[in-house]
């Protein structure tokens, strides 16, 4: 009996695996379903661990500019066996700095090729971010793959309709981060036996949002008692209001996520954010949790407003959401649960492996 031979996927992406929310919580956690299927995966990374741990940091000047060399010498060694896989999955760019020679090279050698793209990186980022990781989304780069890749996988509807304007083949798919209902599960008591968390959850990268509510807490300190908890892999400060800052670990993420009563998900109304996906949004649901949210981008089409969460824009709707909520057992629980019929009907693993799996059977 004839064996049927495995397809082979190389897979190109910035971060180590299991380590950053935008690849563990969209493609990274469907290799097994893809294994399952007949697929063996390599994972190639622009950056190691040592890169990783330190990316996000003050300094390290030269430790950054080490790894940055070895992920260049890590992609030269990629050219050379491209040819040895059925599909190269490509995530958000090959290298970080400079044209789309690097993209060049690998669109060319290539078998089939999948782009995946995160955020709206085909305009330049409009908020003041670690300048580091702002020469890492290169626009050249992008434009280049989203043009010539024989799929593109997008984070959001809006960026897909740009995609498919540049794509060559007309070849676009929108696949929304999933989320693992096993393992995402609620067990907030919506109670108001205790000071009520209102939380965030994110990272350096992602501050620049959470700042856009300082005001906001402030005002609302003055008028309700509660506790503001912030996960991520940063320090933060907000004199006058009781906060806790908890550093990020994929062992304990899950369970510092559970302990939110609110989840809030604060964004910018600009053209930057149409490409967001509402992760963040979507882990609180998952969980059970009322979602407090900006009136923007992707958000409104997986939050309906005052039923599975709470949409807002000015600071002055941000307070009442959070007051009332903060009061209002109840009314968390009833947005709560809706939450998370939403994340289990719409947004689940089972949902999603489907899209990931046709594109890629199509292709090898």
């Amino acid at each position: 009996m004839r064996v049927k031979k495995s397809k082979k996927i190389l897979v190109i992406c910035p971060f180590p695996e299991d380590q950053a929310a935008g690849q563990r919580l969209k493609y990274e956690q469907f290799f097994n379903n893809w294994r399952e299927n007949g697929y063996e995966i390599e994972v190639s990374s622009f950056m190691d661990e040592r890169m990783w741990s330190i990316v996000y940091t003050e300094r390290n000047y030269i430790k950054k500019m080490l790894g940055t060399i070895k992920g260049y010498l890590r992609r030269i060694k990629d050219i050379f066996r491209l040819r040895n896989f059925d599909l190269v999955y490509v995530f958000m760019w090959t290298t970080p700095f400079g044209s789309s020679f690097f993209e060049r090279i690998f669109r060319r050698l290539s078998n089939r090729l999948v782009y995946d793209i995160e955020d709206n990186a085909l305009i330049p980022q409009s908020n003041s971010l670690n300048p580091i990781m702002k020469l890492l989304k290169g626009v050249e780069k992008v434009e280049f793959l989203i043009k010539t890749a024989d799929h593109v996988i997008t984070s959001s509807p809006f960026l897909n309709s740009d995609s498919l304007k540049l794509n060559k083949k007309e070849s676009c798919t929108f696949i929304s981060d999933a989320m693992d209902i096993n393992r995402y599960s609620p067990k907030n008591p919506y109670s108001n036996d205790k000071t009520i968390v209102v939380g965030w959850t994110g990272t350096f990268s992602s501050a620049v949002y959470l700042d856009l509510l300082r005001n906001v807490f402030l005002q609302l300190n003055e008028r309700i008692e509660f506790r503001l908890r912030i996960i991520g892999n940063f320090k933060y400060e907000l004199p006058g209001i009781d906060l806790e800052v908890i550093q990020w670990s994929k062992e304990k993420e899950i369970e510092d996520l559970q302990a939110i009563d609110i989840g809030i998900y604060p964004l910018t109304q600009d053209e930057w954010v149409l490409g967001k996906s509402g992760l963040k949004a979507l882990q609180y649901m998952a969980l059970g949790l009322p979602t407090v949210a900006t009136n923007v981008g992707t958000t409104p089409r997986i939050i309906k407003h005052m039923e599975n969460g709470w949409l807002v824009r000015t600071e002055e709707e941000w307070i009442l959401a959070l007051e009332t909520l903060i009061k209002s057992p109840d009314l968390r629980c009833k947005m709560g649960e809706r939450a998370r019929n939403t994340i289990e009907e719409n947004y689940s693993l089972e949902v999603m492996e489907k899209k990931y799996l046709s594109i890629l059977n199509g292709l090898t």
